[in-house]
C-alpha cells in the first residue's frame, strides 16, 4: 500500500490545492450566500462524491484520456461551465423570492436530491481536480509495492476528505454572513443575486480556461 511518507506529501498538496478556490469553493459559496448552511453543506456533498468518481475513473485508466485529448477535455469543461451558468441565472432570477423561502435554521427551503446532484455534476466537471487526479496523483502510487488500483483509491479518499473539511469551513463562512442579510428582504435579495452572479462568473471563468497544448 502507499508508504506514509508519500501519504504525506500527497495530503500536504492536496491541501495546497484545496486551500485556494476553485470552481467547487467558489460554487459552495455561491451556493450559501443563495440557499443558506444546508444547500452549501449538501453541495459540498455532492462535490465530493463527484471528485472521487473522477479518481476511480483515473484509476481505472479514464482519466489519462481526457487528460491527454483536448477535444474531450474541452467538451467537459464546457458542459460544467454552461452548467454553472444556468444554475447562477436561476439563482439570479429568483433571488427576490427568497426570504418567502427561508426557514427557521436559516436554510432554504428546496430538493435536497436536486442540491446534492448540482453539486455532483460541478464536482466531476472541474478541470482543476481533474487535471490533478490525471497529472499528479499517479505520481504518488508505488508500483513496486501493486495495487495500484487500492493506491490511487485510497489516495483519492485522503484529498477528498481534506476537501470537504476545507470545503465545509468555506460554505459555513459564507451562510453565517448570510443570515444577517437575512433579517432585511432587501438585503437577502442583494445577497441572493450576488450568489447568482458568483455562479455566473465562475462559469464563465471556467469556460475560458485553457491549456497549453
Amino acid at each position: 500500500m502507499v508508504s506514509s511518507e508519500r501519504l504525506l506529501a500527497f495530503a500536504a498538496m492536496s491541501f495546497l490545492l484545496i486551500v485556494v478556490p476553485g470552481p467547487s469553493v467558489l460554487f459552495v459559496i455561491g451556493r450559501a450566500l443563495a440557499q443558506g448552511r444546508r444547500a452549501a453543506l449538501t453541495t459540498v456533498v455532492g462535490n465530493t462524491v463527484g471528485a472521487y468518481v473522477l479518481v476511480v475513473a483515473v484509476a481505472l485508466g479514464v482519466g489519462s484520456v481526457v487528460e491527454r485529448s483536448v477535444l474531450v477535455f474541452t467538451a467537459l469543461k464546457l458542459v460544467g461551465a454552461a452548467y454553472l451558468v444556468y444554475l447562477g441565472v436561476r439563482a439570479w432570477r429568483k433571488r427576490g423570492s427568497l426570504q418567502a423561502a427561508v426557514t427557521t435554521d436559516g436554510s432554504a427551503r428546496g430538493g435536497g436530491l436536486r442540491t446534492l446532484w448540482e453539486g455532483f455534476a460541478v464536482g466531476v466537471a472541474n478541470p482543476k481536480t481533474m487535471v490533478f487526479f490525471a497529472a499528479v496523483l499517479p505520481q504518488f502510487v508505488d508500483r513496486a509495492q501493486g495495487q495500484v488500483v487500492a493506491q490511487m483509491l485510497m489516495l483519492g479518499l485522503v484529498f477528498n476528505l481534506i476537501a470537504v473539511a476545507c470545503d465545509s469551513v468555506w460554505g459555513l463562512a459564507a451562510a453565517t454572513g448570510r443570515e444577517w442579510f437575512a433579517r432585511s428582504p432587501r438585503r437577502l435579495s442583494l445577497v441572493g443575486g450576488i450568489g447568482g452572479l458568483t455562479m455566473i462568473g465562475l462559469g464563465v471563468t471556467v469556460a475560458a480556461t485553457g491549456r497549453k497544448d
